[in-house]
């Protein structure tokens, strides 16, 4: 065997090490030799080898097995730290997290509005900065980034972000060279579906589905426990997959784009067109008689006041995110999907419907029932995501995330 694949399993039986510790422990030597197939040897080593680099820590003794009570592994949550931070399109959210995810801190800030992309790199370094001072006690070892937009993931460029208005914003380069730590930067709805699998319990499910409705609509694809970018960083921009020839026109340029149906500016405008043939709603009251104001957080609002018609537009809703939910499933056919965004705070209204839909219009049984849930991150989901990558690099160093 060659050097170079000495080494690459080395890597790997580390990874596997620190990975069980990680989702396991406290976990003793004898049990991951035990379920990982690799020699009591070998575990001692690498063992070793994560005590000293500070990885991970030696806890309470487990209960003995007929001889002496064997000493538990953990994490070493306290001693390292990552940052991760969820970028536009209006706003930045930051997180400080540990080696186990746990939140030790957190910041939300407005984007500058017209920022340029030098302007975008010091505020986000001025956040980082920031967020470092006000836990100096804590070692920062790497910054993961969601970014608003296309996303060149092997340099970390920021190629596209149509909302802020901005190209080639070098991300990686310029924040290892003011921080001197690794940065990882993504897609931010690809960086909150990779949190999703990450930090929610879903790694049992190596092929999943994240889309994000909120102002615009994306996907986030984990493939065989890997993240999806496809061949030139498009991969689950299924917002712009056609739904209806005839439809409305879309910001990028065609017609009936599934954003057009779904996202939240979409359901506001369903509401109005309804509002303007006539129909009885308190929305007018809500919009103070401005019905081109109404968005779909006053939609929301009012079907929680038991508004027939808001409650009518948001079960349509669910309807169309049906239908491009089972044009995914029978593409990709995914264990799960998992639907965050501002839309899915409508889950009561709209998840119904969803399941319906896809019960009458999946092609198997099993299609018909595959798992739909309702994101639980919250706002942070992206940021933490964004941290994710970088833990995955320390935990998975011999993948590609």
């Amino acid at each position: 065997m060659q050097k170079g694949s000495f080494q690459w399993m080395k890597s790997l039986n580390k990874s596997i090490v620190l990975n069980k510790i990680r989702t396991d422990g406290p976990i003793s030597r004898a049990l991951i030799a035990k379920e990982t197939n690799l020699t009591p040897p070998t575990v001692s080593t690498i063992v070793k080898e994560l005590l000293d680099a500070e990885l991970i820590a030696e806890s309470e003794q487990g209960e003995s097995q007929g001889g002496r009570k064997p000493t538990m592994l953990v994490i070493n949550s306290s001693r390292f730290y990552v940052i991760g931070l969820d970028t536009g399109p209006k706003t930045l959210r930051a997180v400080l997290v540990n080696l186990t995810g746990e939140l030790a801190g957190k910041r939300s800030c407005d984007i500058p509005v017209n920022a340029t992309s030098d302007e975008l790199i010091s505020f986000l370094i001025d956040t980082i900065h920031s967020l470092v001072e006000d836990h100096r006690d804590k070692e920062v070892i790497g910054i993961g980034v969601g970014m608003h937009g296309v996303v060149d993931v092997k340099e970390g460029v920021g190629l596209f972000a149509p909302i802020l208005g901005l190209k080639n914003i070098p991300i990686k380069a310029k924040l290892e060279k003011e921080f001197g730590v690794q940065v990882q930067a993504d897609n931010d709805v690809r960086v909150m579906a990779f949190g999703e699998y990450w930090f929610e319990g879903h790694r049992g499910d190596h092929n999943m589905v994240t889309v994000n409705i909120g102002h615009g609509v994306g996907a986030g694809i984990v493939l065989n426990g890997k993240l999806f970018h496809g061949e030139h960083h498009l991969a689950g921009e299924i917002g712009h997959m056609t739904i209806d020839l005839s439809g409305k026109p879309c910001s990028c340029g065609n017609n009936g784009c599934w954003q057009t149906l779904i996202a939240g500016p979409a359901i506001g405008e369903a509401a109005q067109e309804e509002l303007s043939l006539g129909r009885a709603s308190s929305l007018r009251e809500l919009s103070g008689g401005n019905i081109e104001s109404i968005d779909g957080q006053m939609v929301f609002e009012a079907a929680n006041q038991g508004d027939s018609l808001a409650v009518e537009v948001l079960n349509k809703t669910g309807v169309f995110i049906g239908i491009g939910l089972t044009n995914l499933i029978h593409m990709l056919n995914p264990s799960k999907i998992i639907i965050g965004g501002g839309v899915s705070g409508a889950s009561e209204f709209i998840l119904p419907r969803i399941k319906e839909t896809i019960g009458m219009r999946a092609l198997t049984e099993r299609a018909k029932n595959t798992e739909i849930l309702t994101s639980s991150h919250g706002m942070y989901g992206t940021a933490m995501g964004a941290a994710a990558l970088v833990l995955a690099e320390i935990f998975d160093e011999a993948a590609e995330v």
